[in-house]
């Protein structure tokens, strides 16, 4: 079994290495306008940028967003369930609430906690691509933005002006009574684009501690883009999210948790949008609300919260010339909850931003930004931000270095804090300051050929006031009006200092090897190494690998296809005897996905094997991941 692991983790390596291609190339140096807003080649944007397209999805054994992040070269997805139930997102060693993920240009994180940025309420047939900004990016996108972005672009939102049909559908049956349907369709008539889908993923779930891992997550989006002249655009977006799964020992470490929960989510988005000769400005504004309601045991009193998000976001930019462009921006956001648990809040928040993008001969560009922050609770905050990139015939140097902030949300400041008696666990703290950090980094690309790319990259980041949960005494306790002397408790606190260093390399290869055969590939490396100043480890910050490989694999020859990811973790070990409980100092999984064409380009049939090892693991402690799984179904697929 161990020649076995070994010779997955290899072939990912390998064919990371000496193979890429599929039905159409991927191009190695994208244009991206997750680095500075307007368009831009990645090359000239002087920093980490992975970009995966959308149709991967239904080509790779996974079944959810965060399933299909998870092997995106250098992110790291502690997942605490299957198949879209929850994960946390993390980049560069940060904790999971140092993430932004960004939906055509919009903020996506929840006011309430960063356990609901997972929670993307898109359907995947809707994704065009998805851009991964690695790195401090807070002078342009604020709070969050600290170890760095996820970008959804969507078809419509990115529709060309070309006439396009397309539909597709896809059943999965499997043990546990596993039933998933993911279901979309694209129209575009050069004028008017729209889009719509489905993802539903449930099964009654593999057995844990006392109950089962059971899902009921579902997803369903619509929206459209009208070419109202050529020089405005209008587009609408909305969408419904509902998860439904258990959750044991999610969020505590008690014998007696055998808890489940559910998460609604409404997201509704506009942007307008102008261009002419030189100018581009856009308004986007953009409306999330959330209702959670978590249950530790069936007849306890459940945790409801409802949360929302308004915000708006105008964007101006100005082409001085084919060398010069200026991006400025103002941004809007009011945050609320009602919550039985950590009581009813509303905080405002305001920003101005302004970022240069500047060549300078063929081949050095420099994009420095700054923007002005200001949160009512949190105060008013500079962050600025320069990158450099230089081309050296096929190397690309890069640069980068920027200040970070990140605001406390709702969970850490109030958890725990509206009830009358609490006895153990997560204590919020409304006195936690603003996180801030400086990061560094220095890079390099190597268009080896027109098909292969390597990325290396070595960072730091100095960080002030991190914001993490540390086990503290009664005692010790800022406030104890509803807790007792004898109980375990976890406090938000602004730690000191917390010092992450890293080195990753990302690996793409791109190359047909014939008009009937095709290979995919992608393998990212990571090595972090995190130091703080608090003597009693904190939770998150502890929890991050301290190495991580992740690939994906696709091989296409006439009417098959064959598809491996996987994911090799080493982190610090932990066990918790009371829930039978550990956390294993390293894990290797490995899915598989085989295809069959009956019509080719039309109808298939596959099978899939999910944890092909029957690895026994955990991301976080007490939150059990599933073992093998089988299962198989049918796809169908209209193109014109």
């Amino acid at each position: 079994m161990q020649i076995l692991m070994r010779s997955f983790i290899l072939c990912g390596l390998l064919s990371g290495i000496s193979t890429y291609a599929q039905e159409a190339e991927v191009e190695l140096d994208p244009v991206t306008i997750t680095a500075s807003i307007n368009p831009i080649k990645v090359s000239k944007t002087g920093r980490n940028i992975v970009i995966l397209k959308g149709e991967q999805f239904s080509k790779l054994p996974v079944h959810s967003i965060d399933e299909l992040l998870r092997y995106i070269p250098g992110v790291e997805i502690q997942a605490r369930g299957p198949q879209g139930s929850q994960s946390d997102i993390v980049l560069r060693g940060g904790t999971f609430q140092q993430v932004l993920v960004v939906i055509d240009g919009i903020r996506l994180n929840d006011p309430n906690t960063g356990h609901f940025t997972s929670y993307i309420p898109i359907a995947p047939s809707e994704i065009e691509r998805i851009e991964v900004l690695k790195g401090a990016s807070s002078a342009i996108y604020g709070s969050e933005a600290v170890g760095g972005v996820i970008h959804i672009i969507t078809k419509s939102f990115a529709a060309a002006q070309k006439t396009k049909k397309e539909a597709t559908a896809q059943v999965t049956a499997g043990e546990y009574k596993l039933l998933n349907a993911n279901a979309g369709a694209f129209y575009s008539n050069g004028k008017t684009a729209v889009s719509g889908g489905i993802l539903s993923n449930n099964s009654d779930g593999q057995p844990q501690r006392g109950t089962k891992g059971f899902f009921h997550n579902n997803t369903v989006s619509v929206s459209a883009n009208h070419l109202i002249n050529q020089n405005w655009q209008l587009g609408l977006r909305s969408s419904y999210d509902s998860r439904d799964f258990a959750a044991q020992n999610f969020y505590t470490r008690f014998a007696s948790d055998t808890a489940s929960e559910k998460v609604q989510t409404f997201w509704n988005q506009m942007r307008l949008a102008y261009s002419k000769n030189s100018d581009k400005l856009s308004l986007s504004l953009g409306y999330k609300g959330v209702e959670d309601e978590y249950l530790f045991r069936p007849g306890t009193t459940p945790n409801n919260s409802k949360s929302k998000l308004l915000q708006a976001l105008l964007v101006h930019e100005h082409q001085f010339g084919s060398q010069t462009s200026l991006v400025s921006g103002a941004q809007f956001q009011n945050k609320n909850i009602k919550s039985n648990d950590r009581g009813n809040h509303t905080v405002k928040q305001v920003a101005g931003f302004v970022a240069l993008n500047q060549s300078i001969g063929q081949n050095f560009t420099m994009n420095p930004a700054l923007r002005l922050d200001w949160d009512e609770r949190g105060g008013t905050e500079w962050v600025p931000q320069m990158n450099l990139s230089y081309r050296i015939h096929k190397l690309q140097l890069r640069g980068s270095a920027g200040k970070t902030i990140r605001q406390a949300d709702f969970t850490e400041r109030y958890n725990n804090y509206n009830k009358p008696v609490v006895i153990s666990g997560s204590i919020g703290n409304p006195d936690l300051t603003a996180e801030t950090s400086f990061s560094y980094e220095l890079g390099a690309d190597l268009l080896a050929t027109d098909h292969l790319k390597f990325s290396a990259s070595w960072f730091q980041r100095n960080q002030d006031d991190l914001i993490d949960y540390v086990t503290t005494p009664y005692s010790e306790m800022p406030r104890k009006t509803n807790l007792v002397p004898n109980g375990i408790y976890a406090l938000a606190k602004n730690i000191s200092e917390v010092t992450t260093k890293g080195f990753e390399t990302d690996i793409q290869f791109s190359k047909p090897l014939s008009a009937n055969e095709s290979i995919y590939s992608t393998v990212g490396l990571i090595w972090l190494d995190s130091k703080s100043s608090e003597a009693t480890p904190s939770f998150y910050i502890s929890s991050h690998a301290s190495f991580l490989a992740n690939y994906n694999f696709i091989y296409t020859i006439d009417r098959f296809s064959f598809g491996i990811n996987g994911i090799y973790k080493k982190r610090q070990p932990q066990t918790l005897p009371a829930i039978h409980a550990n956390v294993t100092s390293d894990y290797f999984v490995a899915n598989i996905k085989a295809d069959a064409s009956i019509l080719k380009n039309k109808l298939s049939v596959f099978v899939e094997v999910d944890n092909l090892f029957d690895r026994n693991y955990s991301d976080l402690l007490g939150s059990q991941m599933p073992g093998r799984w089988f299962m198989g179904g049918l796809k169908v697929a209209f193109s014109k």
